[in-house]
Parts: C-alpha cells; sequence; structure tokens
C-alpha cells in the first residue's frame, strides 16, 4: 500500500535550476531506474495454470475449431499485451515521477525502504543523479541504506499502463474475430466503454484523492454504457427445494436482475480496491480470479450443446486472457519486494473488467463464487465504512521494522484477521497465504471435494472470528469513551474508570 506524496505549492512554484551540460543528460540518468522485473519467476510459475488450461482447450473437450482459433487468436495477441506492458512499465514510471506521483511503502517503515523520505536526505542523491553522478550517490549512501537508491520513492498509478495496453490490444482483436453485422459487437464495445471509463475515472482518483463516498458512485456511472447494451436473460434458477413452493423453476426478475447487475459491477470494482495493502495483493488475486474465470468458461464451452451459450463464454475468455497476460506483466514489478505501485486506476480496472465478463458472459451469479474473499473482506469492513467504528485512513497492520514481521491490528480487513489468526508473519508468506486462500475459494467448482465443504468452512471461520473482532472493537470505542468522558470531568485515572465502569457492561470482570 502506497502512502501518495505530492509536490508542495513552494516546490511548484520554485524556478527552475539553471540549465548546464551536465544537467541535459538522459533520462535514465535523470531518473533512477526501477528494480528489474521478476518475469522469470512469475512465467515459471504460471505455467501451473497454462498448461492444464492448454490441455482442456485442445485435448479434453471437443471444441469446435472456429472457437478454437478465436481463442488462440486471443491468446498471441495477449502475449504480445504482455510484452509491451513489461517494456512500457519503466517508461511510464520515470514520467509519473516527474509528476510527483510516487510513494512510499508504509509496510516497511523504519526500514530504507519505507522509512526515508524524498524530500529530507535524498534531495541531494536525485540532484547527483541528475549531475549524472550516479557512483557518487551508491557510494556517499551506502552505510545509510542497504537497497539500492530507486527502492526509496516507487512511481504510483502504474496500471494506467495495463489498461491502456490492454484496450488497444482488445479493440485490435476486434479485426480478427468480429464482423461489422456481428451481433455481439455491440456488447463487446459497450464493454470496452465501460472499461475505458473506469480507468479515466481510477487515474483521476489516483491524481485528486477523491473521497470514499465519491469511491463508490464512480463504478456506477462506468456500468451504465453495459447496462444498457444488456441483451441477455434476466431469468434465475430456483433452487429445487424451493420448487413445490413456488410453483416454479425460472422465475423472471425484470428490472431487478439489471438492478443485481449494476450493484455487481459497483461490488466488483470496489472489493478489488480495499482488499489490498500488501506487495503484490491487489494484483494476485485478480490474477488467480481471471485464472478461475478462463477455467469455467472452457469446461462451459466443452459441456454445452447451446451455440449462443458457448458464444456468451467465449466473448468472456475474449476479455480475460489480455487482462490475466497485462496484469501477469504488472505483477513481476509489484511482487514483493514492490518497485511500483498499482495505484486506484488498475484496482477499478480490473473489478470492471472481470465484472464486465461475468455479467456479458452470462455467469454473474457464479462470479460472486470466485469473489468469497472479496466478499469476507467486504463484511468485515462494513462497520467501519457504515461510519459505526472509526475508521482510519490506512487500515493496515503494524510492522516491526526490528524483526520484520506484521501484525495484525483490530481493523476490520482480511489481511488483519489473517494475522490476528495465524500470528505475525513477513509480507511475503502473508501475501502469498492470502493468494492461497482465494486460490481454493475461486476454484470450488474445478475441485469438487472442496465445493461443498468450502461453504461451510467459511462459515465456520465467520462464526469463530466475528464476534471475537466485534467485541474488541467494541471494547476499543468504549475505552474511548471513557478518556473523552474523564477528561472532560477532571479525572485523573481514565484506566481505572474504564475498569470500574465499562468493562462490566461487555460481561468482563476485572481481574
Amino acid at each position: 500500500m502506497g502512502a501518495r506524496k505530492r509536490a508542495t505549492p513552494e516546490a511548484a512554484t520554485k524556478p527552475p535550476p539553471p540549465t548546464t551540460a551536465a544537467t541535459t543528460t538522459t533520462n535514465s540518468t535523470t531518473d533512477p531506474p526501477i528494480a528489474p522485473p521478476k518475469a522469470g519467476q512469475i512465467l515459471t510459475t504460471s505455467l501451473i495454470f497454462f498448461v492444464p488450461y492448454a490441455y482442456l482447450i485442445f485435448s479434453h473437450y471437443n471444441i469446435e475449431p472456429d472457437l478454437k482459433r478465436s481463442i488462440l487468436i486471443n491468446a498471441v495477441l495477449s502475449s504480445v499485451a504482455f510484452l509491451v506492458t513489461l517494456s512500457m512499465i519503466p517508461v511510464a514510471s520515470r514520467y509519473v515521477l516527474r509528476r510527483n506521483l510516487f510513494g512510499y511503502d508504509i509496510n516497511k517503515k523504519g526500514t530504507p525502504q519505507g522509512s526515508v523520505k524524498v524530500s529530507e536526505v535524498l534531495l541531494c542523491g536525485y540532484y547527483l543523479y541528475g549531475l549524472g553522478l550516479e557512483f557518487v550517490v551508491r557510494n556517499a549512501f551506502s552505510e545509510v541504506f542497504s537497497e539500492p537508491i530507486s527502492f526509496l520513492r516507487l512511481p504510483e498509478s502504474l496500471g494506467i499502463v495495463v489498461g491502456i495496453v490492454f484496450l488497444v490490444f482488445a479493440i485490435l482483436f476486434q479485426h480478427f474475430n468480429f464482423t461489422s453485422d456481428s451481433i455481439w459487437l455491440v456488447e463487446y464495445n459497450a464493454a470496452l466503454a465501460s472499461i475505458c471509463f473506469m480507468i479515466l475515472l481510477g487515474f483521476v482518483d489516483d491524481v485528486l484523492d477523491v473521497p470514499w463516498r465519491v469511491k463508490l458512485v464512480l463504478p456506477s456511472i462506468a456500468a451504465l454504457p453495459l447496462l444498457m447494451a444488456y441483451a441477455g436473460h434476466t431469468t434465475i434458477v430456483i433452487p429445487k427445494p424451493l420448487v413445490p413452493y413456488l410453483g416454479l423453476e425460472i422465475l423472471d426478475l425484470g428490472w431487478i436482475y439489471k438492478l443485481y447487475m449494476w450493484l455487481l459491477a459497483i461490488f466488483c470494482t470496489n472489493s478489488i480496491n480495499i482488499h489490498a495493502g500488501i506487495n503484490g495483493l491487489e494484483v494476485g488475486q485478480t490474477i488467480v480470479i481471471a485464472c478461475a474465470i478462463l477455467v469455467h468458461n472452457v469446461m462451459q464451452i466443452g459441456v454445452s450443446s447451446n451455440p449462443e451459450y458457448k458464444q456468451a463464454h467465449a466473448f468472456s475468455i475474449y476479455l480475460v486472457q489480455p487482462l490475466l497476460a497485462t496484469s501477469m506483466a504488472l505483477f513481476s514489478y509489484n511482487w514483493y519486494p514492490s518497485s511500483v505501485f498499482v495505484g486506484d486506476t488498475y484496482t477499478y480496472f480490473a473489478g470492471m473488467t472481470m465484472a464486465v465478463a461475468g455479467i456479458l458472459g452470462h455467469f454473474s451469479e457464479t462470479l460472486l463464487i470466485f469473489f468469497i474473499p472479496q466478499v469476507l473482506n467486504f463484511l468485515l469492513s462494513l462497520p467501519q465504512l457504515s461510519g459505526y467504528i472509526p475508521c482510519p485512513r490506512h487500515r493496515l497492520p503494524r510492522f516491526d521494522p526490528q524483526t520484520g514481521l506484521l501484525t495484525g491490528t483490530n481493523d476490520g480487513t482480511l489481511v488483519n484477521l489473517f494475522l490476528r489468526q495465524f500470528g505475525r508473519k513477513s509480507e511475503n508468506s502473508l501475501c502469498i497465504l492470502l493468494l492461497v486462500f482465494q486460490f481454493f475459494t475461486s476454484y470450488q467448482r474445478v475441485f469438487e471435494f472442496v465445493y461443498c465443504t468450502g461453504h461451510l468452512l467459511l462459515l465456520l471461520f465467520l462464526a469463530e472470528v466475528v464476534p471475537g473482532w466485534l467485541v474488541q472493537m467494541r471494547w476499543r470505542l468504549k475505552r474511548k469513551q471513557s478518556l473523552v468522558w474523564s477528561h472532560s470531568r477532571g479525572i485523573t485515572s481514565p484506566d481505572r474508570l474504564f475498569v470500574l465502569y465499562f468493562l462490566p457492561s461487555l460481561g468482563i470482570r476485572e481481574t
């Protein structure tokens, strides 16, 4: 999680330094380069998904040659998009750094990667960089910083690169798959319009840092083109135990179903944004969900005999494959230790793309199964987001610079919940644990042996941790109220007052 740091008004109005021959060096000299991508590790790990995925498409299921050809063309374009994104992120990082769109890693506060501010020590260092004296900076700060100078300020809002590359290659794909009279072309362009709208609004949020109440409204505006172009079904299948009571097997909800899709788009977009705070979590959860969506689509195409149903799921594949490819490129820079921040631009873009793929792919109900950790995180966050419990600016765990471990706080997030339940962990191991949890909850339809038990485990998980968390938060709130009450009456021992008057109200006795 990066806390954005902007230039002060004084810095903005300061006259530029005198131009010399030494200061007119190339961009690679004036701006320290970001760390190299971890593309090799990401691609090697991704084979765990891509090999079974290709097996399902080309061997396990008997899919029509035309659909195979379209999926393969889309995959080739997505591979090119991966390479373009991988090369464009370092270029874009220099531009966002020049516009002061950067931040420092709060979860590394107290270490060279997180605690040093650019405005204090690094101004001298960056000035020497501008003079081309990189070796002077390395030697002068080698005793102070154990990491390279480029780690000390991290470029933010790099999700704009992923979004633009995605849109370019998604538009190019129309030339190979859709004709001018295709019935899917209208919905495809409406999907791209909603995604493009969300990228724009996300970048505006990164620049202006809009409040939370406005953030909730932004996806509702971006989803309008999608809802206006939707021409699919508005029916739901009634569960079999309820059929004798309702007398219906299929119920047409009409405008209520479109209202559900509108709310789903808002939820998916914001759920990725609030389930964040550690390096690689935002992009990692997007990659896991995107892989689950692709597997689900291929399985439905393979077992269905309805041509329109197959086209709907193929339509979803055409959107999710470029999302997966560009996200993997960003993930190679954002994985721990992160050298770039994704910003709200990426979280909004990723959430809207998956919502569009689920809605136009006609599996919007199944999409919520893939978002179970995000639903859980939203339920945990609801007391703070609604204002019932005070909500801090950054609901992050506490970092201990001595041990390098994170400790969970009482804030209602899944990140803090895992730390409270499983103990202190490093940022890297915590992210892996959360992504493993995302994997098993998202792949319930693939691994049938956990399909029935997954919901039971989640219910037990909620029943175990939520009551304890609410008691802790209520205790914390009561103690704050006791401090305010005691200070207003001149009582010098508020802790004693808290023990005598407020603990009994919670059913807790003094020991």
